[in-house]
């Protein structure tokens, strides 16, 4: 069983992707707070993914609440996200004023020799959130709950395929395996189908090429918010506020927990004076009701793991996941 431990500064998770970029300018002081003026995110996929939920959600809160005057965003798709992390890293000295939004995936990949770096070839700002994962269906879809799409798997596992925002053996496909081996299913057996991002896995699930979409849980609230899904399952310990009719894996008796954290990476050699300033911004960040505001409407856990607190959270997971993965055959 994947487990959670909470600790003073919130829920420290077991996976995690994000990308976010703030500008040089020196900080001044509006309403008792730091501002930069302003901010960009990189962000390493497509519209409607996790990634650019974080990095949108994030730049909304630090502007609404006066710490950064304005925010920008640049989606970069490809290569599982090792296309942004690349650029980042080869023009590094022209990208100081970038943060770049990760998670989970940049752990994934690396194991797995998608892309060559990892998150030691970068700048370790801070972890900032946990998101769940969710199992969701269309809202047209028979299947109801974990039960009815395991007992559609039952019948005819080809005909039955999940899937998900990520590459194969990427985070969306590892959480959908966890889920059907914790259900008794053979993991390497589930039929996965990778999208680039959410949006294009969404359209694949309202057309059918899919029957269920493994994918992050404030995702998932979104588009059920929207009236376009189903959630099925959710990968929290216990039911969670923005979702509360959405029941856990373990109310199922498929006996597994999941949280994606998510944070901010810099350029390789990013100055520490810089480094500083962002860290300060995100911390300042926590105490506002802008940031509640977000974090409460996306289901996100709050997670804050600056500097080397951040580094060493992911030395864990990188154990942890690659332990997991070879369990799952994918190493």
């Amino acid at each position: 069983m994947l487990t959670l431990k909470k600790t003073r500064r919130g829920v420290v998770g077991l996976l995690a992707a994000s990308t976010m970029a703030l500008g040089l300018a020196a900080p001044s002081l509006a309403d008792g707070h730091q501002v930069l003026d302003s901010l960009h995110f990189l962000i390493p996929g497509g519209a409607g993914g996790g990634w650019d939920g974080t990095a949108r959600g994030t730049g909304e809160a630090l502007t609404n609440s006066g710490l950064v005057g304005t925010a920008s965003y640049e989606n970069m798709s490809g290569g599982g996200g090792g296309k942004a992390i690349g650029y980042l890293i080869e023009n590094a000295e022209s990208n100081h004023g970038t943060l770049m939004v990760n998670s989970t995936p940049i752990v994934i990949r690396s194991l797995t020799g998608v892309f060559p770096h990892n998150f030691r070839d970068l700048t370790l700002v801070a972890g900032t959130i946990g998101d769940y994962a969710a199992m969701v269906v269309g809202k047209d879809s028979p299947i109801n709950s974990m039960a009815d799409l395991l007992a559609a798997y039952d019948a005819d596992p080809g005909a039955t395929a999940i899937g998900g925002g990520s590459v194969p053996g990427g985070m969306d496909h590892l959480v959908a395996a966890m889920v059907m081996e914790a259900a008794g299913k053979d993991a390497l057996g589930v039929k996965y189908i990778p999208y680039d991002a959410g949006g294009k896995a969404m359209a694949a699930l309202l057309s059918g090429e899919i029957a269920a979409l493994s994918t992050g849980f404030s995702e998932a609230v979104d588009l059920a918010n929207a009236g376009e899904v189903k959630i099925i399952g959710v990968t929290s310990a216990e039911r969670v506020s923005a979702a509360p009719d959405a029941m856990t894996m373990t109310e199922q008796g498929i006996d597994t927990t999941f949280v994606n954290w998510r944070g901010f990476f810099g350029a390789p050699g990013l100055p520490e004076d810089k480094v500083t300033m962002y860290q300060d911004a995100i911390a300042k960040m926590y105490e506002t009701p802008e940031w509640e505001d977000v974090r409460a409407r996306n289901g996100w856990v709050n997670i804050h793991n600056p500097g080397d607190e951040f580094k060493s959270f992911l030395e864990d997971q990188e154990k942890v996941i690659g332990e997991l993965m070879k369990k799952l055959g994918f190493l």
